[in-house]
């Protein structure tokens, strides 16, 4: 269970982003404690992130201390492994003590029955070659070699491949990730919030009785999503306190 109010965002791509993205995300962590219950990193926070046995990559390495610093406060902070980020493992888990998640979560977040899931991966057509792709970059036989790669080395090769820029957004302009969100909704075990990242769409929806959310990516603009029992909202951070985008309030 995630406790309300809980906070979501997605999308920071640290590392290939602009140093303002990560001063702004820093701003927002440090804002936290004394509102917010619960955390969630809906993926891909780093635009790589790897654990070799002695050694992890560097960028956003202040993120990390204040995730746990959030963390030490007593504030649960679940980290969905997006296509970026998806090689975590005892760094975030012991050392942090982040529930770092692989696959779509389900559960109680804000009060709300809620189903979060990146997102990567899930167009059924589009989508198709990179699920193939997924499959051998996160076998075990891979993952091992890789790791036998100079951590220089191995980032370097990793961040000129990610093919990741400002501002990117897939060709359908997150169209296809909605219809996956509206068929998953419209089943009869559907939760009453799916949650999505990955596309770079911030989007706040009613979906028949559900309601379909994606927070955009913080590398993009610093918007996140606040639950709280009676409602979602999607807000935009700033120096001076974030400001509400969207609201929906909870179906009767």
């Amino acid at each position: 269970m995630l406790p309300a109010p809980c906070y979501v965002l997605s999308d920071a791509h640290l590392g290939a982003a602009p140093a303002d993205v990560e001063r702004d995300l820093l701003g927002l962590l440090r804002s936290l404690p004394g509102d917010a219950r619960s955390l969630v990193i809906n993926g891909d926070l780093f635009d790589f992130w790897f654990e070799w046995r002695h050694a992890v990559p560097r960028a956003g390495v202040r993120v990390l201390g204040e995730l746990a610093r959030i963390r030490e406060s007593g504030i649960p902070v679940l980290w969905i492994a997006g296509n970026h980020d998806c090689w975590g493992g005892g760094v975030l888990r012991d050392d942090l003590g982040l529930d770092y998640h692989v696959g779509p979560w389900r559960g109680l977040a804000g009060g709300w029955d809620t189903l979060i899931e990146h997102g990567d991966g899930l167009r059924e057509k589009e989508d198709a070659p990179y699920r193939k792709l997924r499959t051998v970059l996160r076998h075990p036989w891979c993952v091992t070699l890789f790791r036998w790669l100079h951590p220089d080395l191995g980032t370097w090769i990793a961040l000129r491949s990610s093919h990741t820029s400002r501002n990117m957004r897939p060709r359908d302009g997150g169209e296809g990730l909605r219809r996956v969100a509206h068929e998953r909704l419209g089943s009869p075990a559907s939760p009453e919030l799916l949650i999505f990242g990955h596309s770079h769409v911030s989007t706040l929806e009613r979906v028949g009785r559900g309601t379909f959310a994606n927070p955009g990516a913080f590398m993009d603009a610093p918007t996140f999503l606040r639950i709280v029992p009676e409602r979602v909202e999607l807000r935009r951070w700033s120096a001076e306190g974030s400001t509400v985008e969207g609201a929906i309030e909870r179906a009767p």
